[in-house]
C-alpha cells in the first residue's frame, strides 16, 4: 500500500495528541482540540519537523512508493498500525489539513513579529522590565502598573497606588481548589473560575457559564463522599468565603435543581489617607430666603448647619437672588435675610461661598421653587421683549437679560453691565464685616442661564427634550445688529443671518443640513457664524468679571461652566455649538474660554452631569454622549493653562459608589503633577442627607475630602 509523507505527519500528530490527551486528562471535544493545536503552534516552529524525521529514520519509502521497515518489523505491521490509527472513529485527534497548520504558522509568526516590536520599542523608549519573549499580557500589565494600577498575578486589574495582600486563596478572585482534579483555564479578571457543568448540553453548559459558577448535585464523574465533600466546599458554602472575601461578593440561587453562586469581583477602594486637602461645601436649599428677603425656618436651618458642622464640612454656599435682593425697583436693594442667614454660619465657624444669581429659578432640572427676575426688569421686558434671548422663531426666554444688552442702556437708563456691577457693589458693601473677618471665602458670579456661562439653547418650556441639540439664541434685536457689523466687517453682509437648516431643539445633528457630517458647520459661513457666535460668550464672561474684580478685589472669584456632553462623539459637537462652544472635532472650544478666565484670576466651576451618570448608560451609549471626555478636556484645558478648577455634582446621589466617583475625579490618579480640585460643593442639602446612614457615608467622603484616615476602608 502507498503510503504518502503528508499521511505520514497526519499520523505522527495524532500520536502525539493521543499523548498530550493522556497526560492531561482533559476531553476530546473539537473546542478544546483547537485550542491546544494553537497553543501548540507557539512552540518552536521546526519542532513538527524533528518528530516527522524521526520517524523517517525508522522507515524506508521504497522507489515504487511502498513502505518498508528499516528494522525487523513486518512492512505489513506497519501499514495496518497506520490504518489502524487513521480509521478508528473518535479514538484520536482530528487531524488538520496542512494548509490550515500552515496559516496558523504564519499567523503566530505575524503575532509575535508585532509583540516583538512593541516590546523592543518599551524597552527602548520606557521603564519597562519586561522579559526578551514577553507576551502580550505582560505588555498590559507593564502598562497598566506604570499607570499607577495593580495587577495581581491572575490577572485582577484595579485604580491603586498601594499593593493590596494576596487573598489566602491564592491569589485568585475566584473560586477554586487545589484539590479539584477539573482543569482550570485562564479567564479575564470580570469573569470567574467554576465547577464544570458536568454531562449537560452544549445550550445549558453555556447559560451555566453566563450566569456565574455551576455546580450539579452530583457530579456523574465522581460519586465518592469525598468528592461531595470537596463540592460542598466549592459552592454550598460560597455565601460565607465570599462574605469573609475582601475582593468578592456573591449571591446563591437555585435554577432546575442546580445551584448557582453569581459572583462580582469586590474592587478595594483607594486610601487617601495623607493626600491634599479639599475644602468641601454643601449648597443651602434654593428656598433658603423667601421672596420677602427673610430666613425660612431659622431653627430648622440652624439644626441643620449644626449637623454638617459635626461631619467637618468646611462651609456652605448659598444663592443671593437678583429678583429677591432688588426686587421692585431699580437699584433698592434688601439684603436683611441674607444677613442673618450669614450671621448664624459666623456663628457656627463654619465659611461661606456666595452666588450671585442674575438668572431665575424654577423649570430647569433641581428647582423646586420659583424666582422670577425683578418685577421692573419684567416690566422692561413686556414692552421691550428683546431684552431677553430669542431662538429662530421668535420665541424669547425670560431666564436671563440678552448678551446683547450688556452695553445698551435699555435698563432704566442703565445697561446690563451696569445693572450687574451695581448689585456686586451693593452686596460687597453691605457684607463688609463678613469679608474682613473671612467668612466669605468664594464669589461665584453669575453669567447666564443656571448662573452658567452658556446660551440657554436647551428650554424645556419651548420644547426641548434630551438629547436634543438645541437651537440657537441671537435672534434679538441687539444681538443680530451685532451679528451685522462683524459680517459687514468680514466683506459678506449676507451672513448677516442665523443658520436655516440647524433643526429645533430636540433634533439629531444627523437629522440637520448644519450639523451633520461634512455639514454647513465646517464651511466658510459655518466657520464665521460659529466663530461670531462663540465670541459673544467670551465677551460676556470677560466684561462681566473684569467688573467683579473691580468690586471684589482680593476675593477668589469663580465662573461656572456646564458640561455639554451629548453628541460629544460626533464630528460638529452640535449641543455645544448651540451652547456657545465653539468645539468641532477639528477645534478646541475651551482654551479661549481658560485663557479669560486666567485673564482675571479666576477659577473655573465645572459642572459635569457625566460625574454621576452610572444609570443612564443606555441613553449616554444611543446619543455618543461622552461624559468622561469632556470632563478630562476642560479640566485639563483649565490646568494646562493654570486655572484652578472647583467642582460640584450635577444629579442627587447619597451611596458610596458616587462619592467615590467624585474623589476619583477630585484626585486623579494619573495626574503627573498631582493638580487636584480647590474645592467641592455637594448639591445640595435635605433632610435626607441627615438621615443618620446617609450622614454617616457623607462623613467619611468628606474624610477622604480631607486627606485623613478612614477605618473601615477595605484595601
Amino acid at each position: 500500500m502507498k503510503i504518502k509523507r503528508d499521511v505520514l505527519k497526519c499520523t505522527f500528530s495524532c500520536q502525539l495528541c493521543r499523548e498530550v490527551q493522556a497526560h492531561s486528562g482533559s476531553g476530546t471535544s473539537e473546542e478544546d482540540d483547537d485550542e491546544d493545536v494553537e497553543m501548540d503552534v507557539k512552540e518552536e516552529d521546526g519542532e513538527e519537523d524533528d518528530g516527522v524525521r524521526r520517524i523517517r529514520t525508522s522507515l524506508i519509502v521504497g522507489d515504487d512508493g511502498g513502505m518498508v521497515s528499516s528494522g525487523s518489523n513486518n512492512n505489513q505491521f506497519e501499514q495496518h498500525h497506520v490504518q489502524e490509527q487513521l480509521g478508528t472513529p473518535g479514538g484520536g485527534r482530528r487531524c488538520r489539513p496542512l494548509e490550515e497548520k500552515e496559516r496558523t504558522k504564519l499567523r503566530e509568526r505575524h503575532r509575535r513579529a508585532i509583540t516583538a516590536r512593541i516590546l523592543a520599542g518599551l524597552r527602548r523608549h520606557g521603564n519597562y522590565n519586561l522579559r526578551v519573549r514577553a507576551d502580550i499580557n505582560d505588555v498590559i500589565a507593564a502598562l497598566a502598573t506604570e499607570a499607577g494600577w495593580v495587577v495581581l498575578p491572575d490577572g485582577t486589574t484595579f485604580p491603586s497606588r498601594s499593593q493590596v495582600p494576596k487573598p489566602a486563596n491564592g491569589g485568585s478572585a475566584a473560586v477554586a481548589s487545589s484539590s479539584s482534579h477539573m482543569a482550570s483555564r485562564q479567564t479575564p479578571p470580570s469573569s470567574t473560575r467554576g465547577v464544570g457543568c458536568g454531562s449537560k448540553s452544549l445550550p445549558e453548559y453555556n447559560a451555566c457559564r453566563m450566569k456565574g459558577v455551576f455546580m450539579p448535585n452530583s457530579p456523574p464523574y465522581d460519586a465518592s463522599p469525598n468528592a461531595r465533600c470537596q463540592s460542598s466546599s466549592l459552592v454550598g458554602d460560597a455565601g460565607e468565603q465570599s462574605a469573609s472575601h475582601p475582593l468578592i461578593s456573591s449571591s446563591v440561587d437555585v435554577v432546575d435543581g442546580m445551584q448557582i453562586v453569581e459572583m462580582t469581583p469586590k474592587l478595594p477602594e483607594r486610601d487617601f489617607a495623607g493626600s491634599a486637602y479639599i475644602p468641601v461645601y454643601v449648597m443651602l436649599p434654593l428656598g433658603v430666603i423667601n421672596m420677602k428677603c427673610e430666613l425660612v425656618d431659622p431653627d430648622g436651618l440652624l439644626k441643620q448647619l449644626r449637623l454638617l458642622k459635626s461631619v467637618n464640612v468646611d462651609g456652605v454656599m448659598v444663592d443671593c437672588w437678583w429678583g429677591i435682593v432688588e426686587a421692585h425697583s431699580p437699584q433698592e436693594y434688601n439684603w436683611n435675610g441674607y444677613r442673618r442667614l450669614f450671621q448664624m454660619v459666623h456663628e457656627l465657624k463654619l465659611k461661606l461661598q456666595v452666588v450671585l444669581s442674575f438668572h431665575e429659578c424654577g423649570g430647569n432640572v433641581g428647582d423646586d421653587v420659583c424666582i422670577p427676575l425683578p418685577h421692573w426688569v419684567a416690566e422692561i421686558g413686556r414692552s421691550n421683549p428683546d431684552i431677553f434671548f430669542t431662538d429662530r422663531e421668535g420665541r424669547r426666554n425670560p431666564e436671563c437679560l440678552s448678551w446683547g444688552v450688556d452695553k445698551e442702556r435699555v435698563l432704566k437708563g442703565r445697561t446690563g453691565l451696569e445693572v450687574y456691577f451695581d448689585y456686586m457693589r451693593s452686596f460687597r458693601v453691605e457684607f463688609n464685616d463678613f469679608f474682613e473677618d473671612g467668612v466669605i471665602t468664594t464669589i461665584e458670579v453669575g453669567l447666564g442661564p443656571c448662573g452658567e456661562l452658556r446660551f440657554p439653547s436647551c428650554p424645556v418650556k419651548h420644547g426641548w427634550r434630551y438629547p436634543g441639540i438645541g437651537e440657537f439664541q441671537c435672534y434679538d434685536q441687539y444681538l443680530l445688529k451685532y451679528l451685522r457689523k462683524a459680517a459687514e466687517a468680514r466683506g459678506h453682509s449676507f451672513w448677516a443671518r442665523g443658520p436655516d437648516n440647524a433643526g429645533s431643539y430636540s433634533s439629531r445633528p444627523h437629522e440637520t443640513g448644519f450639523f451633520c457630517d461634512g455639514g454647513d458647520y465646517d464651511g466658510y459661513y459655518g466657520r464665521f457664524f460659529l466663530n461670531w457666535y462663540s465670541q459673544v460668550l467670551v465677551d460676556h464672561g470677560d466684561l462681566v468679571l473684569y467688573l467683579a474684580k473691580l468690586a471684589f478685589e482680593g476675593t477668589h472669584i469663580v465662573a461656572k461652566l456646564s458640561g455639554i456632553h451629548w453628541w460629544y462623539k460626533t464630528a460638529s459637537h452640535a449641543a455645544e455649538l448651540t451652547a456657545g462652544f465653539y468645539n468641532p472635532c477639528n477645534r478646541d472650544g475651551y482654551a479661549a474660554i481658560m485663557a479669560m478666565l486666567k485673564k482675571h484670576s479666576a477659577s473655573l466651576n465645572f459642572t459635569s452631569a457625566g460625574l454621576h451618570m452610572l444609570d443612564q448608560q443606555e441613553n449616554i451609549t444611543n446619543t455618543s454622549s461622552d461624559p468622561e471626555a469632556v470632563v478630562w478636556q476642560v479640566t485639563y484645558a483649565a490646568r494646562d493653562i493654570g486655572v484652578e478648577v472647583v467642582s460640584e455634582n450635577a444629579l442627587p446621589f447619597l451611596d458610596r459608589v458616587g462619592y467615590n466617583k467624585i474623589l476619583d475625579n477630585a484626585k486623579p490618579l494619573d495626574d503627573p503633577d498631582g493638580r487636584y480640585l480647590s474645592s467641592f460643593i455637594y448639591n445640595r442639602l435635605t433632610p435626607l442627607l441627615l438621615e443618620r446612614h446617609n450622614l454617616e457615608e457623607f462623613e467619611r467622603f468628606v474624610k477622604k475630602m480631607h486627606g485623613e484616615s478612614v477605618h473601615d476602608l477595605q484595601v
